[in-house]
């Protein structure tokens, strides 16, 4: 069994990343349905919350259904970030995970995210300060570092470990790669194997099949996996791949019965959530070229979606898909 903190999870838990536009509290709670162990939010702009900043507020909503849940939160100033761990105690989260491993320019540009590889030392004091401004598990979210020349993750994770952190999730990439190339998960596995390490090591990056999962669980030895861009408009991902650590089989593919009824439920709770229907279409749109990803001759259907303003011209779309797709023999395309 891997714990954080006192959060005890299974023996190879499935974490749900968090994505900028996409973790929110709809998809969070749909892929907590199908699978997912523990689930982050959007990652949150420190300065944001203490400007009480409309969007950055928005984004500490939870569901109780989606618990355990943990709050991301980035910056680079002390302060700043031991009042937002105040705030951000107050919509009760089960972690608090901090953000080192963006690599937006955005960000790395304030010292923030990835930027902070630049700066060790400042990374593990933040680290250390936290963790002492909460009762809650803080957790950490990185990077292998800044560049293929200055990758020191042993040494940082052993570091993190020691003032407090109570889990590392790392993503297999420098800053300097952003999301090419090939995740390297031997440098993980270098962490995970340190005799000095006894925190929960997560893995990141490139996990895009239930095979690839296990491979990090039996080959590289981590304790669990941390799922980003595989889960967006799929949240039975978490799903196929228990099914296959359980069985060594693959799920049959979602039905188009269920690919219309979680796209419909995804959409009908954005708006519930954000109040604010055009808002919510609008958000919606990038889930669905994977809802319905494969499908042979839907070319016009996926144009439609994305381009319908009204929740209800969206559902139109879906019964259509519906009375055309329903029953059809060989759905996919080889």
């Amino acid at each position: 069994m891997v714990k954080i903190g006192d959060i005890e999870l299974c023996d190879f838990p499935l974490l749900l990343a968090p994505m900028e536009d996409v973790s929110d509290p709809p998809f969070r709670a749909l892929c907590k349905e199908q699978g997912a162990d523990l689930v982050y939010t959007e990652f949150i702009s420190s300065e944001g919350l203490i400007r009480d900043a409309a969007k950055s507020v928005k984004k500490l909503d939870i569901y109780e259904k989606e618990r355990p849940v943990g709050i991301q939160i980035f910056g680079a100033n002390l302060e700043s970030m031991l009042r937002t761990v105040e705030i951000v105690e107050q919509s009760k989260p089960d972690i608090i995970d901090i953000n080192f491993g963006c690599p937006v320019k955005k960000v790395v540009s304030k010292g923030a995210g990835a930027g902070i590889l630049k700066d060790i030392d400042l990374m593990v004091s933040l680290t250390k300060e936290m963790v002492k401004h909460t009762k809650l598990p803080v957790t950490v979210k990185t990077r292998l570092g800044w560049d293929e020349s200055s990758i020191m993750i042993e040494e940082v994770a052993e570091r993190l470990q020691d003032v407090g952190c109570a889990a590392i999730s790392i993503h297999g990439r420098t800053r300097a790669q952003m999301y090419k190339g090939n995740a390297d998960w031997t440098r993980i596995a270098a962490v995970k194997n340190n005799p000095r390490m006894h925190i929960p090591v997560f893995g990141n990056g490139d996990v895009t099949s239930p095979e690839r999962a296990i491979e990090m669980r039996d080959d590289y030895g981590l304790d669990g996996c941390m799922i980003g861009r595989a889960a967006i408009g799929n949240p039975w991902f978490f799903k196929e791949v228990k099914h296959f650590m359980a069985t060594g089989e693959h799920l049959p593919i979602a039905s188009i019965e269920d690919r219309v009824e979680v796209a419909r439920r995804h959409l009908e709770m954005e708006i519930a959530w954000k109040e604010n229907e055009v808002q919510a279409v609008m958000e919606t749109r990038r889930h669905y070229a994977n809802y319905f990803k494969g499908i042979k001759d839907f070319k016009d259907y996926r144009i439609r979606l994305v381009t319908e303003d009204s929740a209800q011209g969206v559902y139109d779309v879906m019964n259509e898909i519906l009375d055309r797709f329903t029953g059809v023999e060989n759905l996919m395309q080889k």
